[in-house]
């Protein structure tokens, strides 16, 4: 995990769980195949659109672990039982739709390609997993907000993806007014629209574990799932970076954060 801090970051935090190009040593060896045929589960070069955020200030906590490796978007209990040799030891496993389908706390298998892991994982090693990857996230983002909600009242939480979709362009996901208020949420999508992109809400994307987990404006902590298409970033092939997108896209990313800063007394205590 990465991440960058200043004296004063203000009340808004930027997280980035699915970029991770990272793959531990012992990773090659465990794959039923290569590292490569896994690059649908990646968000693949979006942590390259918080350069101008960070510029500006604002924090930045991203995943170094590639999402295959964990998924840090996933609850903890949202393993897959046969991802592990002889059971999982530990309590009860939440079977949700995305567990089901294979794409779980660590993900089993892909369409078009099958299983991922040679071999189910031994408790200990999906343990380690756990304990060294995801918990060290979640608990840096958790200490950064509480810590932004301790000095200024409030906080704000933008947790960025990509999707695979041209249309809409960007989504904005609120676990349908769960996460954020109206207000900012609005506001978000607005700023979208300036940008000339078609922007949707909760359609197709809701929102995952991390806003679910971390948006409470109950509490001062709003939380907002922000998807962009991976065509406005990347060349045709999107894998390659298009840096001119790339530019726009950070500029967008900016004005986000600086917009949900500006907003954020307002629209977190306004519902």
């Amino acid at each position: 995990m990465t991440g960058s801090s200043h004296a004063d970051p203000g009340c808004v935090l930027i997280t980035v769980s699915h970029a991770g190009r990272a793959e531990p040593a012992d990773m090659a060896a465990m794959l039923r195949v290569p590292p490569d045929r896994l690059l649908p589960l990646e968000d693949r070069h979006v942590d390259r659109l918080t350069v101008a955020a960070e510029e500006a200030g604002v924090p930045v906590i991203r995943a170094d672990r590639p999402r295959s490796w964990i998924d840090l978007n996933r609850r903890e209990d949202e393993l897959d039982p046969a991802m592990v040799a002889g059971g999982w030891p530990d309590g009860p496993l939440n079977a949700t739709a995305k567990m089901l389908g294979g794409l779980g706390l660590i993900p089993r298998r892909l369409a078009g390609i099958g299983d991922i892991w040679r071999a189910p994982l031994a408790a200990d090693h999906v343990r380690r997993r756990i304990r060294e990857d995801y918990r060290p996230f979640h608990e840096a983002v958790a200490a950064t907000l509480r810590a932004m909600r301790d000095r200024h009242g409030r906080a704000v939480l933008i947790d960025l993806h990509s999707m695979p979709a041209a249309l809409p362009q960007m989504v904005v996901g609120d676990l349908f007014g769960r996460s954020a208020p109206r207000m900012l949420v609005d506001r978000v999508l607005a700023c979208g629209r300036d940008h000339g992109l078609t922007v949707a809400r909760n359609k197709p994307y809701a929102g995952g574990h991390i806003v679910e987990r971390h948006g409470d404006p109950r509490q001062g902590v709003a939380a907002v799932q922000v998807e962009l298409s991976r065509r406005l970033y990347l060349q045709p092939d999107l894998s390659t970076p298009d840096e001119a997108g790339v530019a726009a896209m950070a500029r967008l990313v900016a004005d986000l954060a600086a917009l949900a800063a500006e907003d954020a007394d307002h629209a977190v205590a306004a519902e």
